[in-house]
């Protein structure tokens, strides 16, 4: 692909970007004519950037969209949530095609015939109200899948490519139902044979492939503008492209330049030590050298780090559309309001952050915000506000999910914890509110009442404090009866720097996340007691769970067994366990190298870094090791 053409991309998924967010603006705001303004300038120069390239198609998408805003901004048609929502159709289908660029360079062969549609469903515009709230779905043509259905469909794919094992029974039945009834209330009767084999097939293997396939297969067929899998195939490959600002790019350089100078330093001790030069005088010298350089390094990797970053807006602007529909689909009015988006993270912290907060949002939407009618009840404004914060705190990204919901109802999640006997209930007696409100983090927990095509399977918070701690973070929950829930994730900035904790198992060295490290204790053998197949030790009155670091890794034990266990006591998920190695070692900052080639996705390998004496330090990734 020449640098033409990716610059055309980079500057056009901008612009789609401006455009998601102005819209949005203007559907919660008609009258702001700034954003509106915003929006209409996006596809003109939208449209402008694909006649330079020869684009004609998506020139032709840009211009009906365009000319729907001009007449928003003549007064010859008023904003309406129909008219939002096929522009926004019209984004989607440009982004599509730019991922599909993206992996060739080639404008996608089908790109005349789906602008042809889009162009179709842009049609004129209608002077109508400024909103149409009270038409609940966006109209779908006959034989086609609405906006909403579209979203829903698409929910149920996020849905069957989660990881974890946990209810994926509950997450087939349910996926493959919510998918035949949208394909039913649509109208569309001809596929559901076609689906209902695909689920069959995922239920008997236990797998969501099939049924996820076929979905993904549905769209091309049903949704204008929506072009085959062929297409979403470079999906992931944007954020290959960084921004740099220059003056970062000018650190480097600065940074080169003394380096080189060190460099000549230690050049100039080297010629001393060959010509006799006085011990001292050049032990002296390479103190001296050796001190700078090390600051030099240190200025450098935090250089190269901010490199790395992107701002949170990467991934907060995927959510004020999804509030949207999936409101619109629940039917409770609600409101998404970002702050501090610009918060900068490392490029691996922002990719992973939708999964997480996808869910939490969800939460919020489905169980946590009340109806109008509630809302209204309770003295509350109808429409629910969801606040999505973030802010940095040294070396730690803050980021919090607020809704001004119901909150969690303490009482029902206690009883729910003895019912399905989460903890002894003494024990679940004696725990604050908070540590209560905890246990929704807990897999398999949910207070839901029936499961819903967005929540309720007990799997979604789960996943959140699972992602989190995988990137060295942490989740907790505060929540306020009659008055919301907050959720406040807490991420560190960049995770190519690790801090480390070195252990010998096995008779070989290996690096644990210090982030997961809570204490290290000697427990005598005598104290440590078989529990069926395995071991547990009892620590301050808390039964914690023992495995052998060596035999999980399939290590012969290392050293013979000495009269007391070198234990140490890690946290995942929340739940405590014990790791007993052979000896402890120090505690580092690693610049972390992930497995590629062939060792790439190896279980339970965060990843690689090398020690002072040249050897090759393996960083574990505990929560894949022992989930």
């Amino acid at each position: 692909m020449n640098e033409f053409v990716e610059q055309f991309l980079l500057e056009s998924r901008e612009l789609v970007e401006q455009a998601n967010a102005d819209l949005l603006a203007v559907e919660e705001n008609p009258g702001d004519a700034e954003r509106l303004d915003g929006a209409f300038r996006a596809f003109h120069t939208l449209k402008g950037s694909a006649g330079i390239v020869d684009f004609a198609a998506m020139s032709r998408a840009a211009h009906a969209a365009e000319d729907l805003l001009a007449a928003v901004r003549s007064g010859k048609a008023a904003i309406s949530r129909e008219l939002v929502g096929n522009c926004l159709g019209c984004l989607d289908l440009i982004q599509q095609w730019l991922d599909a660029m993206q992996v060739n360079g080639d404008i996608p062969a089908k790109a005349d015939a789906e602008a042809d549609a889009i162009v179709a469903r842009l049609g004129t515009p209608s002077a109508g109200s400024v909103s149409d709230a009270g038409n609940g779905h966006a109209r779908a043509e006959k034989g086609t899948l609405s906006a909403e259905a579209t979203a829903l469909l698409q929910a149920q794919i996020q849905l069957l490519q989660e990881k974890t094992s946990e209810g994926l029974v509950g997450r087939l039945l349910s996926a493959g139902r919510v998918a035949v009834n949208v394909l039913r209330s649509s109208g569309l009767v001809e596929p559901i044979a076609d689906l209902e084999h695909a689920a069959g097939a995922s239920a008997a293997a236990e797998d969501g492939v099939p049924l996820a396939a076929a979905i993904r297969k549905l769209l091309p067929a049903y949704v204008p503008g929506v072009p085959g899998p062929e297409a979403s195939a470079g999906a992931d490959t944007a954020a290959r492209v960084l921004r740099v600002d220059v003056e970062r790019i000018d650190a480097l350089v600065k940074l080169t330049g003394e380096l080189i100078v060190a460099k000549n330093a230690v050049g100039h001790a080297a010629q001393l030590a060959r010509n006799n030069a006085d011990p001292q005088t050049l032990a002296q010298l390479l103190k001296e050298q050796h001190g700078l350089i090390g600051r030099l390094i240190e200025e450098l990797q935090r250089s190269v780090l901010t490199i790395r970053v992107l701002p949170l807006r990467h991934v907060f602007n995927r959510f004020p559309r999804l509030v949207r529909e999936i409101a619109e689909t629940l039917g409770k009015p609600a409101r998404l309001v970002t702050e501090g988006d610009d918060t900068e993270a490392d490029k691996v912290v922002v990719e992973h952050l939708f999964e997480p907060l996808l869910h939490i949002i969800r939460n919020a939407l489905d169980h946590g915000i009340e109806t109008a009618a509630e809302r209204l009840a309770l003295g509350k404004p109808p429409i629910a506000t969801i606040n999505l914060r973030a802010a940095r705190s040294g070396d730690v990204v803050v980021i919090e999910v607020q809704d001004d919901g119901r909150g969690i109802d303490i009482d029902k999640v206690r009883a729910l914890a003895v019912k399905r006997e989460v903890a002894e209930p003494g024990i679940i007696a004696q725990m604050s509110d908070d540590e209560v409100a905890d246990l929704v983090f807990a897999a398999g927990f949910s207070t839901a009442a029936a499961i819903t095509d967005l929540s309720g399977r007990g799997v979604g918070m789960n996943v959140v404090r699972s992602n989190v701690e995988r990137l060295g973070g942490t989740a907790r929950i505060v929540s306020r009866p009659g008055q919301g829930t907050s959720v406040v994730l807490r991420l560190p900035f960049s995770v190519m720097m690790t801090r480390v904790m070195t252990v010998a198992a096995g008779g070989q060295i290996l690096g644990l996340p210090l982030d997961h490290v809570v204490e290290t204790a000697s427990i005598p053998r005598d104290q440590i007691s078989a529990i069926g197949k395995g071991e547990a030790f009892v620590l301050r009155n808390r039964t914690i769970p023992l495995v052998n670091l060596a035999r999980t890794l399939g290590q012969p034990v290392g050293e013979p067994p000495s009269a007391e266990a070198k234990i140490v006591i890690v946290s995942l998920d929340g739940q405590l366990g014990g790791l007993e190695v052979e000896r402890f070692g120090d505690r580092l900052d690693v610049m972390l190298k992930p497995m590629d080639g062939i060792l790439q996705g190896m279980p339970g390998v965060a990843g690689t870094s090398l020690l002072g004496d040249g050897t090759v330090l393996i960083v574990l990734d505990l929560q894949d090791l022992l989930q």
